[in-house]
Order: structure tokens, then sequence, then C-alpha cells
């Protein structure tokens, strides 16, 4: 399997320590960088990469290691990834002696521990594949799979440019890991993303989703569902081992719509949401995992001008004491700037989430940061906001808020009278009335069916469209 090494240090690695790194490859060993600086490979003499190394991170958000790594690393320190080529048994020693270096050098410690190695690795015979992507371990016409063995497989910034290497090349992406790898909220929603896959090798079963279910098998360099002899897909009987959780997570799904004017600020809308359900602000911000930056919406709003009118992807987390992760999707629309946000937070036995926050919520985002539509919901699922390959229940809606623009372009009478047992709570002016519907506490599954019939109701109130 593919071996990922971290290197974990108080100091900045710098050219020198870099270089001492990269040396573990010996003098035969060449190395490049990527156009943009972000990513050094370690090539075998031909040129061909062995191990991927990216660029230095400083990680100034407390708890981003024992999210991730479980392995407590006080703040501030530097995050150095090497990723070797599974397709190459030079690759993996290389990798951990690059980062077993860096330790040594900087002070700081290697993850896994046992990687903590400085030996001189001999790449001479080795002989890598031509694939011109990211160091992936198996490259076909439609698809890149990518080996992973880690606690908490997460969207770090090599796993951000394997995404966009192989959406460029229109490839599906396929991840492989043994069960006992859990999924971040922001991998999670990346891989249920259509054509991409999660698959899990099961010592029983072969190969299966991992959230879905689906028994796969490798044919025509894809992994593709096991069809039955009645062409149906069969569930992995170890998907279903599981019992029912008594953690559970408060999801808050929202979007809003700002005037594109010069002094606008973005993430506002989300500290709101963050300060009502938890106290306090978020802890930080980044555009991948591990988050890297203390919070601050004045520099998130600079990098999501910079990239405009290209959209900004953005990770968000919060303290250690509170599990909570974000991910927001900035983008210009003719209507203005639109921020997509899911918010995560975690609770566990004995916890109770703060429900009776939902509602206020709802009135501050409509009164002060141009809400247009919000769902709250509960599922029962860690509390870490992790999520191993198992079957997990649909999250079940407390609330739904649709805001003044769709409520004027519904009509307030056909909207403020759905054909559910919900009185909706009047939001915002007289003049520019909002909707909120309370839909339960989170306990009842009928509160699905409630959802849909609501939206059903809401839909054939917009001249145009289909109910």
């Amino acid at each position: 399997m593919t071996k990922d090494v971290i290197a974990l240090t108080p100091r900045m690695p710098d050219t020198w320590a870099l270089l001492a790194g990269l040396y573990a490859g010996g003098p035969e060993a060449a190395v490049t960088a990527e156009a943009r600086g972000a990513v050094l490979r370690l090539c075998a003499p031909d040129g061909r990469p062995l191990v991927s190394v990216e660029a230095p991170l400083l990680v100034q958000v407390p708890g981003e290691a024992e999210r991730l790594l479980g392995r407590d690393v006080p703040v501030p320190f530097w995050w150095t990834e090497a990723r070797a080529s599974g397709a190459v048994p030079e690759a993996g020693p290389l990798a951990a002696s690059v980062c077993g270096r860096l330790a040594l050098l900087l002070g700081g410690s290697t993850w896994p521990g046992e990687a903590a190695v400085t030996d001189v690795v001999d790449v001479r015979a080795a002989v890598a594949p031509d694939d011109g992507q990211p160091v992936v371990d198996v490259l076909t016409d439609t698809t890149s799979v990518v080996l992973a063995d880690r606690p908490v497989l997460a969207l770090t910034t090599w796993l951000s440019e394997v995404l966009r290497g192989t959406s460029g090349t229109d490839r599906a992406l396929q991840i492989v890991t043994p069960p006992h790898v859990r999924l971040s909220a922001p991998a999670r929603a990346t891989l249920l993303q259509v054509p991409n896959r999660w698959v899990v090798q099961d010592p029983a079963q072969g190969y299966y989703d991992g959230l879905s279910g689906t028994v796969l098998r490798w044919q025509d360099g894809t992994f593709t569902p096991a069809l039955g002899a009645d062409g149906t897909a069969s569930v992995a009987e170890a998907f279903g081992r599981t019992s029912p959780s008594r953690e559970r997570q408060l999801v808050v799904a929202f979007r809003t719509v700002l005037p594109a004017r010069e002094d606008v600020v973005l993430g506002e809308a989300l500290e709101a949401a963050w300060r009502a359900l938890t106290g306090s602000a978020p802890a930080g911000w980044g555009t991948a995992e591990p988050v890297n930056l203390p919070w601050s919406p004045g520099r998130l709003t600079e990098l999501a001008r910079d990239r405009a009118p290209e959209p900004t992807h953005l990770l968000v987390t919060g303290h250690p004491d509170r599990p909570a992760l974000a991910w927001i999707r900035v983008t210009r629309t003719t209507a203005g700037v639109e921020q997509d946000v899911t918010l995560t937070l975690g609770y566990g036995e004995g916890e109770e989430p703060p429900l009776e926050a939902i509602t206020p919520l709802a009135g501050t985002l409509v009164a002060e940061h141009g809400l247009t539509t919000m769902l709250a919901s509960v599922r029962r699922a860690s509390r870490d906001l992790t999520t191993a390959p198992v079957l997990q229940a649909p999250p079940v809606p407390v609330a739904f808020t649709l805001g003044a623009r769709d409520v004027r372009g519904i009509g307030l009478t056909h909207a403020r009278r759905p054909p559910v047992e919900v009185r909706p709570v009047v939001l915002g002016s007289a003049a520019e009335p909002a909707l909120h519907y309370p839909l339960g506490d989170g306990s009842d599954a009928g509160a699905l069916v409630q959802l849909r019939r609501l939206a059903a109701h809401l839909r054939a109130g917009v001249p145009g469209a289909e109910a």
C-alpha cells in the first residue's frame, strides 16, 4: 500500500533542510519542482516521479494534528507531507527517509512514528510509471486510483491537486483504503460526487463502496458494482456491521447572497452561525486539510476576491473542545456574491445539540446576512465528524428557512400555507418577510416526509417550475 509520511516540526524546513531530506535518494535521484512551486518531486534517474513532497505548511490552528493523526502537537508547527508511489518498492522507504531527516534536523516527529529513519535509498534501478499525474498508484483511461492508509483520510493539498488533475482529464478518482480508515467531512463530501468513489478492501468480501455498501469488482480499468445474475448489485455484509450510535451531529446548510461591493466581507454569516451554536468564533480557516490559518474574515475575503471570477472553496474548523467543521463555496453570480455553507458540529452521549438556537440564528441570517435558504438537520453519527465505511442513518430535518427573496418569488400567501402540520414563523421585516418552518427535534424520521411535501409545495409556487 502507498506510504504517506508526515514530518511535524517546530521549525520551518528551510532550503538546506529540504535538500538534506531530498538527498535521501542519493546523488542519482533527480529533484523537480511543480510549476507553482507547491510540490517537489524526487524522481528516478530517468526523471519519473517516485515521491512527491508538499510545500511545508505552517499550522496555527490547535487540534488539527489530533483530529487528523491522533497526535497531540502544540501549535504552531510545520506540516511537511511526502507521498510515495505505490508502484515502486523503493518509494516508501524514500518518503520515510525524507521526513525522518527533516525531523532529525529540525526537532519534532514523524507520522507514523516508525518512519523516523534517515537511510539513503538506492534509486538507481527504480522504474516509475510515466503518467504525468501527481503520484497516483494506478492510472487507466477512465480512472486514477490512489491507495491510502492513515487514521483519517482528509482533503489535503495533495488530494485536491489529484482531484483537479483527474477532473481535468475526465477521469474518476477512486481511493482504496483498509476498513479501519475513516473520512473527514470534506473528504466525504468530495467522494460523494459522481464519478468519484471510496473503495474499501474487506478481507472477507473483497471490495465495496464505503459510502453505499455496494460490492465492487475491478473491471475494464475501474471499480464497478458487481452485478448478480439478475442484474442487481449487492451490499457487502461488512457495511451492515454497525450499531445505532448514541453520538449525534448537527448539520446546518445555508446559502447567502451579498451585494458585489468593494466593502463586502465574506465569512461573517458563518461566524454568526458558529457563535450562535458554540458560543465562540471559528478557530481557523484554509483551502485544504489540515486547516492552518487563524480565523480571519478579512483574509478569507481577500483570497476569494483574488480568485474571482473563479469560485473559491474554503474549509473552516473550530476549537478542540467542540468538534465543528464547515466548508464554504464562494461564487460570483448576477445576483451578487453567493456563499454556500455547510456547518457540521459533533455531540457525544449526554450532550444535546442546541436546537433552541436554530430559529434565532435563522432570524439573524435573514436580517443581517442575506439568507436565501437554510436547512438544519440532526443525524446519528460520530462526534469527531469522521465517517467509517458502515451504514449510517440519514439526517433528519429540524427546520427549513426560506429567505425574503424566495418568499417574494413564490408568493407569501402560497408559501405560508404548506400542506403539512407546520406553522411557519415570520422572520425579518413586514415589508420583506422570510419564513421559517420548524420540522421537529431530529428524532422522528417522519420529518423527512414533511420536508419533501413542503419542498414540492414551494416549488409549485415558482412560476415555470415543476411541482
